[in-house]
C-alpha cells in the first residue's frame, strides 16, 4: 500500500477531508503535526511529531521514519508546512518545489522582488520596518500586509498618511502576538506597502508538474474586495469572465510559477483583472483554504484532496477536469466582535434551493474576533446549480437566512 506524509497543523479545518480522500484512495497516511497527536484515524506508526519552523530538523525525522516505514510522497496543506513538505521532499528524493521556492511563495516581499523580476504584473511595493517611522512618499491609495499571513490577516487598505500609521501600528500588533511570532521569525518585524490594485478579483486553483501549471478551477469573487479590510465572502466557478481574459489570467499564473520556481504540487493564486490587465496579488504553494476545496469535484467524483494525493504519488491527473456543473462557496463572515451564544435559521439555510451543504465551524462560546484581526470564518455554505448566477443567489439567500446571535464585548 503506498504511504504519504500529511502535513497537518492542528489548526486546520482540514484533518478530516484529506484522511477520507487517503481512506478512499486506499492510502497509508501517515499524519504530522507540531503536536503530539491522539488522532483516532491513524496507528503508532501514522503519527509523527514535527517542528514545522525547523525544516531542516524536520526533513532529518522524516528521513529517519523514512528508513523503517519508507514514505511514496510528502504533501502539504499551508504556506509554513509548504516549506516543510520542500525540505522533507529533497530529503527523500522525491519531486519537490526548492525550498527557496516554497520560502519566496510565503514571503511577499520576496515574491514581489521575484515576480517583478520576472516580467510578471505585480503592485509597485516596498517592505517596511515596523521599528522605523511610517514610510514617507508613499502613493495613496495603498495597502499594507504582513509578510506571511494568509487569510487576509492583518491586510488593510489605507487612504492618506494618517491611515497608513494606524494600519501600520495594527499589523505591528498582530505580529507581536506570542504565536504569530515564533512563526515569523524575522518577518514578523516587516510588513508590505504597495499600490492598492482596483479590479475584479479571481482565485486560481492549480496543480504544477515538472514546472507546467494545469489550471484545475477559476473561482469569481463576486464581492467587491475595496477595503479597508478584505474579507473574502463568495467564490463560484466556472469564471464568468471572457475566455480571453480567463486564458491571461492562466498564463499569468503559469508565469508567475516559473518566477518563483515553483514547479510542484499545488498553487492557489488570487489576481486581479482590469484595463492594463492581470496582476498577481498572492500565489501560494498549496491548495485552497479552510472547507473551500470541498465546491470541487473531478473525473468521476474525485475530490481536491485525492487529486492532490494521486499527484503526490505520482500518478498521471493530467487528464482530469472539473465537473462541468457551476459550485460555489461563501465563507461566513465574523460580523463583529464577541462571544458566539446562538445560530439560527440554519434549516432555512439549508432548504434554499442548490444548497449543498450548511457548516458552521464557529461553536457556541467561541469568542469571535472580525478582520483585521482575526483569521478564521463563521463557517462555509456550498452551493450547486445549472448557472454560476443561480448558485450566486442561492448562497446570498442561505446567508440571509443565518442569524448569529453574539453577546459584544465590554
Amino acid at each position: 500500500m503506498a504511504r504519504v506524509l500529511l502535513l497537518l497543523p492542528t489548526t486546520t479545518y482540514r484533518n478530516r477531508d484529506f484522511l477520507t480522500a487517503a481512506s478512499k484512495l486506499g492510502v497509508d497516511v501517515v499524519v504530522a503535526s507540531e503536536q503530539p497527536s491522539t488522532m483516532e484515524e491513524c496507528h503508532p506508526e501514522g503519527l509523527l511529531t514535527l517542528d514545522f519552523k525547523d525544516p531542516d530538523a524536520a526533513a532529518i525525522q522524516a528521513k529517519a521514519f523514512h528508513a523503517k516505514h519508507p514514505l511514496d510522497g510528502v504533501v502539504p496543506v499551508d504556506d509554513d508546512t509548504a516549506v516543510v513538505a520542500a525540505a522533507i521532499a529533497e530529503a527523500l528524493s522525491f519531486p519537490h518545489n526548492s525550498r527557496e521556492s516554497a520560502e519566496a511563495a510565503r514571503d511577499k516581499s520576496r515574491m514581489r522582488r521575484l515576480l517583478d523580476a520576472g516580467g510578471v504584473r505585480v503592485p509597485s511595493f516596498r517592505s517596511v520596518s515596523l521599528d522605523a517611522p511610517a514610510p514617507k512618499g508613499i502613493r495613496y491609495p495603498a495597502v499594507v500586509k504582513p509578510l506571511f499571513l494568509s487569510a487576509s490577516r492583518g491586510v488593510i487598505r489605507v487612504n492618506d498618511e494618517a491611515d497608513l500609521g494606524a494600519a501600520l501600528s495594527r499589523v505591528a500588533a498582530i505580529l507581536n502576538e506570542p504565536d504569530v511570532k515564533a512563526r515569523g521569525g524575522p518577518l514578523a518585524r516587516q510588513a508590505l506597502v504597495e499600490d492598492f490594485v482596483p479590479g475584479q478579483e479571481v482565485a486560481l486553483e492549480g496543480l504544477l508538474r515538472a514546472g507546467s501549471l494545469k489550471v484545475l478551477a477559476l473561482f469569481d469573487k463576486p464581492d467587491p474586495l475595496e477595503g479597508p479590510f478584505f474579507e473574502e465572502t463568495i467564490y463560484v466557478t466556472p469564471s464568468r469572465l471572457a475566455a480571453a481574459i480567463q486564458e491571461e489570467v492562466a498564463e499569468t499564473a503559469s508565469s508567475a510559477a516559473r518566477a518563483l520556481g515553483l514547479r510542484e504540487g499545488p498553487v492557489h493564486a488570487e489576481l486581479r483583472v482590469n484595463a492594463e490587465g492581470v496582476s498577481v496579488i498572492e500565489m501560494a504553494a498549496r491548495s485552497i483554504g479552510g472547507l473551500c476545496a470541498r465546491t470541487l469535484r473531478f473525473g468521476a467524483g474525485l475530490s481536491l484532496e485525492e487529486l492532490i494525493l494521486e499527484h503526490a504519488l505520482g500518478h498521471g491527473v493530467e487528464d482530469v477536469v472539473r465537473e462541468e456543473r457551476p459550485a460555489g462557496v461563501m465563507m461566513i463572515p465574523i460580523p463583529g466582535a464577541g462571544i458566539l451564544e446562538e445560530v439560527r435559521g440554519e434549516k432555512e439555510a439549508r432548504a434554499v434551493p442548490g444548497i449543498e451543504d450548511v457548516v458552521i465551524t464557529a461553536h457556541r462560546g467561541k469568542t469571535l474576533v472580525p478582520l483585521p484581526e482575526g483569521s478564521s470564518y463563521l463557517g462555509f455554505l456550498f452551493a450547486r446549480g445549472e448557472t454560476a448566477e443561480a448558485v450566486e443567489r442561492s448562497l446570498r439567500e442561505a446567508h440571509a437566512n443565518l442569524e448569529f446571535v453574539i453577546r459584544r464585548l465590554p
